[in-house]
C-alpha cells in the first residue's frame, strides 16, 4: 500500500512539472514585446516588453552550415518573393561588424534577385532596452542608407525580443528565414528556447552567425538554430568574406530554397567557386 501511495505522489508529481513547464512556454509566446518601428513608412508603436584563448572560425564549421541548410525544403512558391528579417546585435563590441555587415548587405539583395527577389526587414538592439525594426526594404541601397545612420551603443543583448517579433511578423506574413548576426548572449536560455522553437513551429529557421568563440553565445546559437530548424556558423572577427559567404547563402535560401542554393554552388564566379568547394 505505502509503494502505491508513493507511485501516485511520483506520477501527480511528473505531470505538475509537465504542466508547469507547458504553461511557462505558453505564456513567453503570448507576450508582447517592444520593438520600435524606425522606418517613416510605419509608424512608432511600443507594447509591453518581454522578460526575459578565443577560437577562429573552421572550415568545417561553415561546410556544415551550408550542407545543414542545403538539406532544408523550398521555402518560397514559386512566383513569390522571400522575406527575410536581418538581426544585428548593435551594442558597443559590434561597431566593427556592423560596418562591415553595412557593405555586405547588398550582396544578399544581389544574390535574391538571380532568383526571384527578397524583402529585408532591418532589427537590431542596442542601448538600455532599445530595439527596432524597420518596414520592409526591396533594394539594398535603402536597407544600406538606414544602416549607416545607426552607431553601436553599449547594453545587453535582446535576442529574446528579436526572436518574438520574428514570430509575430510571421504569423502576420509569412517570414522565410531570420538572420541573426552576433557576439554575445545575456539571457535566459530557457526563454530563448521557447521562442526558437515556436520559430520552428511556424517553419521559419533562424540562421545565426556568431563572431568569435564565446562558448556561452555558441551554446545559445546552437539552441536556437536547432529548435528553429534553422543553422549555426561562427566566423572570424573582421573576417568580412567569410560573413559574406553566409549572408549570400541564407539569401539563396529565402528567395528560392535549396535549389536555390544548388544553383548558387555552380555558378563560376569567384564567390559561387568558393561555396562549391565548401559545399563537395
Amino acid at each position: 500500500m505505502a509503494a502505491a501511495m508513493a507511485c501516485r505522489g511520483r506520477v501527480r508529481n511528473a505531470r505538475g512539472a509537465n504542466a508547469y513547464i507547458l504553461a511557462k512556454t505558453e505564456s513567453l509566446t503570448r507576450r508582447p514585446i517592444c520593438i520600435e518601428q524606425m522606418s517613416k513608412d510605419r509608424p512608432d508603436t511600443r507594447v509591453t516588453r518581454t522578460d526575459t584563448g578565443q577560437p577562429v572560425a573552421s572550415r568545417a564549421e561553415i561546410d556544415a552550415f551550408l550542407t545543414k541548410v542545403r538539406e532544408m525544403a523550398p521555402a518560397v512558391t514559386g512566383g513569390q518573393r522571400g522575406r527575410l528579417v536581418f538581426a544585428l546585435d548593435a551594442t558597443m563590441s559590434r561597431q566593427p561588424t556592423w560596418d562591415a555587415a553595412c557593405q555586405l548587405q547588398a550582396q544578399m539583395f544581389e544574390e535574391a534577385a538571380k532568383i526571384g527577389g527578397l524583402d529585408v526587414q532591418l532589427v537590431y538592439f542596442r542601448g538600455l532596452g532599445e530595439c527596432r525594426a524597420s518596414g520592409w526594404v526591396a533594394q539594398p541601397q535603402r536597407l544600406g542608407a538606414l544602416m549607416e545612420t545607426i552607431d553601436c551603443r553599449g547594453g545587453h543583448t535582446q535576442i529574446g525580443r528579436v526572436l518574438s517579433h520574428v514570430r509575430k511578423e510571421s504569423e502576420a506574413r509569412k517570414v522565410q528565414a531570420l538572420v541573426y548576426v552576433g557576439d554575445a548572449m545575456e539571457e535566459s536560455i530557457d526563454d530563448l528556447c521557447a521562442a526558437a522553437g515556436q520559430l520552428g513551429l511556424l517553419g521559419v529557421p533562424a540562421f545565426m552567425f556568431q563572431e568569435g568563440g564565446d562558448a556561452i553565445a555558441e551554446n545559445a546559437y546552437r539552441e536556437i538554430a536547432r529548435l528553429s530548424r534553422g543553422a549555426y556558423a561562427r566566423f572570424t572577427p573582421g573576417a568580412a568574406r567569410e560573413l559574406a559567404e553566409l549572408l549570400r547563402a541564407a539569401a539563396a535560401y529565402a528567395a528560392g530554397g535549396m535549389k536555390a542554393l544548388t544553383d548558387l554552388s555552380a555558378r563560376r564566379s569567384s564567390g559561387a567557386q568558393k561555396l562549391l568547394q565548401q559545399m563537395t
